[in-house]
């Protein structure tokens, strides 16, 4: 399971190929996921159910949200220059008007001050600064809860990526964002999701534009493991 730590340099290699979002890195996720997916998509449904709402994962593919963003206020962290840490980086996110208001309402310590989030930095989008990825997780299990990037534009960190259907996790490989996130369709239990989709995401311009996308079919023997160019 993903620990709690901050990783600093941002390249986010853990494997070697051509294609970036392979190897070691899903294996470890596919099974944490596949483990842990359904005691988040029951707490999330237990929050949404004392709230009104229909919880964070609706039936049907996952999908990630990306956009030029929004701007967060500058004063959401120590400097727009410096890296934020942990706690600044926090502060970041509860900051954010793109960020669900569920979200923020579970992002608490898990113990005294250990906020359940995993915080990585490096050049995604070419910009003065680093890029600073954020994971949201569940205390209790470690699960990818949300997945957001940041990139400073103008003295503010400015949102310019979402995820926030889990189980779902974004990191830096090689500069691209590769995020992993399973997929369920309509009528699958929560507990078995049908397949499984690592994703590799290129800067473009203003915006993430996907470059690779692997999908493993759960119910087909050994899946469909080959990275397939989207452009």
């Amino acid at each position: 399971m993903r620990g709690l730590g901050t990783t600093t340099g941002g390249t986010g290699h853990t494997e070697s190929g051509d294609s970036p979002g392979s190897g070691p890195v899903r294996g470890t996720m596919q099974a944490a996921f596949t483990a842990m997916a359904v005691v988040v998509a029951l707490a999330l449904f237990a929050s949404a159910c004392a709230t009104g709402g229909t919880g964070a994962r609706d039936e049907g593919p996952a999908h990630a949200d990306v956009a030029a963003g929004s701007a967060v206020s500058p004063s959401a962290v120590a400097s727009a220059s410096a890296v934020p840490d942990r706690t600044q980086a926090v502060r970041l996110v509860k900051a954010d008007p793109v960020v669900s208001t569920e979200v923020k309402r579970e992002l608490t310590p898990c113990v005294s001050d250990d906020y359940p989030i995993d915080v990585s930095y490096g050049d995604l989008t070419g910009g003065p600064t680093d890029d600073i990825v954020v994971n949201v997780l569940s205390c209790s299990d470690g699960v990818g809860v949300a997945s957001y990037v940041y990139r400073e534009q103008s003295g503010a960190y400015r949102n310019v990526f979402k995820s926030e259907e889990p189980p779902v996790y974004a990191e830096i490989d090689r500069g691209y964002l590769v995020v992993t996130q399973q997929v369920y369709a309509k009528d699958d239990a929560l507990s078995n999701p049908s397949s499984e989709d690592v994703i590799s995401y290129r800067w473009k311009s203003d915006r993430f534009v996907r470059k690779f996308s692997t999908r493993t079919d759960y119910g087909s023997l050994g899946g469909d493991e080959s990275p397939a160019p989207d452009g």
